[in-house]
């Protein structure tokens, strides 16, 4: 089954060094992602499922694995962080949002292998959806942590997130917030060395250059950003 990729945005792709100097590849979801997307689901243990999915599940149902590889990269943007072993790639984080009907608010999800926890993994795959639905013209992006991931609320709350009642109320959810618009010019054009520019493709490890070239085939886009 072919999924057209109008525009795909390389401009998303980096390569990022973490605090333990493993380097691991950033870049957008592609549609034949689903096998890497459900062996991070797999590898996760049943709290951090828990946490991603509010239910005790131990993989993703195939309509989940589509609907979560064949976005539009708009109103659906999905990040894929990568590690390679030779031409072996493995996916240790993932993280997306979906705008709402109003097209204003987007709702992120993150979720990070729990071997590569703790290295600032989860900090960086939100900013750059900060970023990205800065780019969208998104006013907010709200998400809804558990109550008790005390580490993921301390990591919003670090970020300028607001952490709310749950609208459809309890008090096991909480719905977290981040306005974008005033901070809009900030997050587009950052303070000298507050960012690095994006790899070039060329930069990438072999591996993830011969995917980037597969789906080209397999995925068939007609632009590249």
């Amino acid at each position: 089954m072919s999924y057209r990729i109008e525009t795909y945005p390389t401009r998303l792709i980096d390569v990022w060094t973490l605090a333990d100097g493993r380097r691991v590849t950033l870049r957008p979801v592609l549609p034949q992602d689903a096998e890497l997307e459900q062996a991070l689901v797999r590898s996760l243990s049943p709290a951090s499922r828990y946490q991603r999915f509010f239910a005790p599940i131990r993989e993703l149902p195939a309509d989940w694995l589509q609907r979560m590889t064949q976005v539009d990269y708009h109103r659906h943007q999905a990040l894929i962080v990568e590690s390679f072993s030779g031409e072996q790639a493995i996916a240790v984080a993932e993280a997306r949002f979906v705008v709402d009907e109003s097209g204003q608010q987007g709702e992120f999800a993150v979720v990070v292998a729990d071997d590569w926890q703790r290295l600032g993994l989860a900090r960086r795959l939100l900013e750059s959806l900060m970023r990205s639905a800065a780019e969208e013209g998104l006013q907010r992006l709200v998400g809804d942590v558990l109550a008790t991931n005390t580490a993921m609320l301390a990591l919003v709350r670090g970020l300028g997130f607001r952490v709310l009642p749950h609208p459809d109320g309890g008090a096991q959810i909480v719905r977290v917030q981040r306005d974008l618009q005033a901070l809009r010019g900030a997050l587009l054009d950052p303070a000298p060395g507050r960012a690095a520019p994006a790899a070039r493709v060329d930069a990438l490890p072999a591996a993830a250059v011969a995917a980037l070239r597969a789906a080209a085939v397999t995925s068939t886009p007609t632009a590249m950003e």
